[in-house]
């Protein structure tokens, strides 16, 4: 048993720890069930709660959650399209979230691969600044994807 400054008391009944935890005014605590004896410590249980919440929720606060954002391009997109499209992820990358580069190829537009390497090549240009290539472009069946993540800033 543990006394409420944390200086160890020693080891008794449940009963006797309770009546000396009750008599201090304070809540007895199991904070160690599967030691040997088990550990209890004398305390306010409603402070201790207290406490333990508002350091999780600080804990949340700092926790950053990144999002895979998706951006979806053609081997037939115009200029004014293309940068458009670089913007947005240039914004989702300055926001700390994750790019993913989707180009899909319907028809006879599989004949014309390497203009799809050339456009992703070109994104991963405008994108250079904010973020780096996770992922390679790579084809998969008819669809050509990357994933572009955020630079890491010191």
């Amino acid at each position: 048993m543990v006394g409420v400054e944390g200086d160890p008391i020693g080891i008794m009944s449940p009963e006797a720890a309770l009546k000396i935890a009750y008599d201090q005014g304070y809540d007895l605590v199991l904070m160690a069930p599967q030691a040997q004896p088990p550990v209890c410590r004398i305390m306010d249980y409603g402070k201790y709660r207290f406490e333990r919440d508002k350091k999780e929720k600080e804990a949340k606060k700092k926790q950053q959650v990144v999002e895979l954002k998706e951006i979806q391009l053609s081997c037939r997109i115009d200029t004014h399209d293309f940068e458009t499209k670089a913007r947005h992820a240039v914004k989702f990358l300055e926001s700390g979230n994750k790019v993913r580069v989707v180009m899909r190829f319907k028809g006879r537009e599989m004949s014309h691969v390497s203009i799809g390497q050339e456009i992703m090549r070109k994104f991963e240009e405008a994108c250079s600044t904010v973020g780096t290539v996770d992922k390679a472009p790579v084809l998969d069946g008819r669809i050509m994807s990357m994933v572009v993540s955020p630079v890491k800033t010191k």
